[in-house]
């Protein structure tokens, strides 16, 4: 299809596919108080004429490569639902946009509260609302990030490490290592997909993005062919220390991974079989009906014999 054209192939297990965060969410972006040039540029050239050898109508009002007509060029922005106002987004993230006339920040925080909102349950309108964000606030922060975790999303690789690196250079936060690594990893890049996880900063890092650090590693040490280390990967240093049940979860499951390509099946399904079914794979009836049956095997005890 023409909407997938270079678009690159996904990696077989992207990390970090259940924790993108909200584009905006309360994560500061950058010093507190700084804000990003507004893209106005000094001088402007006031009284510039036009090159003697510009083709006639260039940098003239309407004419091809002025504003009006860049402008008439853009891609029509996707709808924006009337309920979806600016102040849903949250406060620092709006904060971020003061930079821009009212108007444009308004209709550039809405676009930014609908990429959060589709994300997860529709990412190629989702970046599309992503994109119209970025040019209407191109040098914000907080926009290009939703670009980056967007064309992420929709498995634009090569774009989300442009926009990452971007929202580096803006915000001067190192935030989405592990991504930026899978991205390498779904490029074909595992080695730079380790080294990107060596030059993480570790040190008070979230346990989940330290987990999904080592799962991106594991799989990388995988692509490479090396499954003994990347077991070992999900033991490491990194999260040696991970307590949370849904985190260890994740680390099972991977670990079950590199046991099977190590032939070591037995002790893969031994895993699977204790992990059972993963709540983000069922439907809605099926997690209702395990509740039920965990209620029931809860009140079981109290229950008196039949008469």
């Amino acid at each position: 299809m023409a909407e997938d054209a270079g678009r690159e192939q996904r990696p077989q297990r992207r990390s970090g596919g259940d924790r993108r965060k909200t584009p905006g969410s309360g994560r500061p972006s950058g010093p507190a108080g700084k804000r990003q040039p507004s893209g106005r540029q000094r001088g402007g050239g006031a009284g510039r004429r036009t090159a003697p050898d510009q083709p006639r109508g260039q940098g003239r009002a309407g004419g091809a490569g002025s504003p009006r007509a860049e402008r008439r060029d853009r891609p029509a922005e996707p709808d924006l639902p009337e309920e979806v106002q600016a102040g849903m987004l949250d406060r620092g993230a709006r904060a971020r946009l003061r930079t821009l006339g009212k108007t444009n920040a308004d209709i550039a925080a809405r676009h930014l509260v609908m990429a959060g909102r589709l994300i997860d349950e529709d990412p190629e309108v989702a970046y599309r609302h992503a994109q119209a964000a970025q040019r209407r606030a191109g040098r914000v922060d907080v926009v290009r990030e939703a670009l980056a975790l967007t064309a992420y999303a929709t498995g634009r690789y090569a774009e989300a490490l442009r926009e990452l690196r971007t929202v580096r250079r803006l915000s001067g936060i190192d935030a989405h290592r592990p991504i930026e690594a899978d991205c390498e990893r779904g490029l074909g890049r595992p080695e730079r997909a380790l080294a990107v996880v060596a030059e993480a900063r570790t040190a008070g890092l979230a346990p989940a993005d330290r987990v999904e650090l080592a799962i991106v590693a594991s799989g990388a040490r995988a692509d490479l062919g090396e499954h003994e280390a990347g077991l070992l990967a999900l033991e490491g240093p990194l999260v040696r220390d991970v307590t949370d049940a849904g985190l260890r979860r994740r680390l099972d499951a991977v670990r079950a991974d590199r046991l099977e390509e190590l032939g070591r099946t037995g002790e893969a399904e031994s895993i699977r079989d204790a992990l059972g079914p993963d709540p983000d794979d069922l439907e809605e009836e099926d997690v209702r009906l395990l509740e039920v049956s965990d209620e029931d095997e809860t009140a079981a005890p109290d229950r008196q014999p039949d008469a």
